[in-house]
């Protein structure tokens, strides 16, 4: 079983999306569907940040900064950065130390390589030409990293968003969205990277202008909006009633596998039977309605013995167990190891009784 923080693991659709047309559809149909208002159910963003490892754009400067030779075209401040050419196994040690909460929103272009974080608790596979964004307060694990991964990025806040768009905000960009994906033609590609080589260029003038740098972010993000609302006018034509069945079940999932832990409490949600349910989450995901519970489950369960000082009782009460020793059995055989293993393994303080 998987060591990796993962409640709806599309992975399998995801690796054969180049070689399976059908495949491929669902994982865009899951794709555009928006998980997660909150990150983790029945605990606001502000609760999450203070418990969990933050990557913001102040923790990444020291870090470019200190790449110079390697990477010189980057440009940060407090509210704004724009890297040309990312060498993004630079970042390593810093992207592979576990689930982080990123403050501001980034956008990405994978230019080589390729990469499978799981961005808001979701596996996701990107390739060489995709362009990714992800919303700020997102939760990112990249469990490895090629060393040939190469692109380009830009993160803001919130207030430089804001700046960049006026009052009309971009459909894609309006917060009902955690993260999606695109990929990009050799003429979309192309389009992307000047216009974000036109920012990089404004924002490293000697007398830099902030309304010019503002509608060309302004820009940018209109043309990425048209590129996204393109590929979900594609989507919806292709999308079956299978695939939305599943999708609405996976969000459920996210939602809810903390506190109920039975396939019929999502078939009694979803107006199916569970034989039907199961059958056609099997069918189009490749993995049984238990899996994918179990799995959101025991990913629930490690962000609260890694990031809180909870005593394993109180993780197995709160994860809706019936007594401390059926959580551990259930745990060790997800994980291989009991709760207090998992925590020393992971160098984390036993607390006290």
């Amino acid at each position: 079983m998987s060591q990796s923080y993962i409640v709806l693991r599309v992975g399998v659709l995801s690796v054969r999306m180049n070689k399976c047309s059908f495949c491929s559809k669902i994982c865009y149909s899951v794709q555009y569907l928006s998980f997660l208002r909150y990150l983790c159910v029945g605990y606001s963003v502000n609760s999450i940040m203070k418990r969990m490892q933050t990557f913001s754009l102040a923790d990444l400067k020291p870090l470019l900064d200190g790449f110079d030779e390697q990477m010189a075209n980057h440009f940060i401040t407090q509210n704004l950065a724009v890297a040309r050419h990312m060498k993004v196994s630079l970042l390593k040690s810093t992207l592979t130390s576990g689930p982080m909460l990123m403050p501001e929103m980034r956008i990405i272009v994978l230019k080589e390589g390729h990469s499978d974080p799981v961005v808001n608790m979701v596996q996701r596979h990107y390739v060489a030409g995709d362009l990714m964004f992800i919303a700020g307060r997102s939760i990112v694990q990249f469990d490895s990293l090629p060393e040939q991964v190469m692109g380009l990025g830009l993160s803001m806040t919130d207030e430089l968003f804001g700046l960049a768009v006026g009052n009309h905000i971009p459909k894609a960009f309006d917060g009902h969205l955690r993260d999606f994906c695109v990929h990009l033609d050799d003429e979309q590609l192309q389009l992307i990277d000047e216009l974000h080589r036109l920012i990089y260029v404004t924002t490293t003038l000697p007398e830099p202008s902030l309304p010019t740098t503002l509608h060309l972010i302004g820009a940018l993000l209109w043309n990425v909006n048209h590129l996204w609302q393109r590929q979900e006018a594609e989507l919806r034509t292709v999308a079956s009633r299978e695939q939305q069945l599943l999708a609405d079940f996976l969000q459920l999932v996210s939602n809810h596998a903390h506190e109920q832990h039975t396939i019929d409490y999502y078939a009694g949600r979803l107006c199916l039977t569970p034989r039907y349910m199961g059958t056609i989450v099997k069918r189009v995901s490749g993995h049984t309605a238990k899996h994918w519970i179990d799995e959101a489950l025991v990913t629930r369960c490690k962000a609260e013995l890694l990031h809180t000082t909870k005593q394993v009782v109180q993780v197995s009460e709160e994860m809706n167990f019936p007594n401390p020793s059926f959580f551990s059995k259930f745990f060790k055989r997800m994980t291989g190891v009991t709760p207090a293993q998992y925590r020393k393994d992971n160098g984390v303080v036993q607390p006290p009784l």
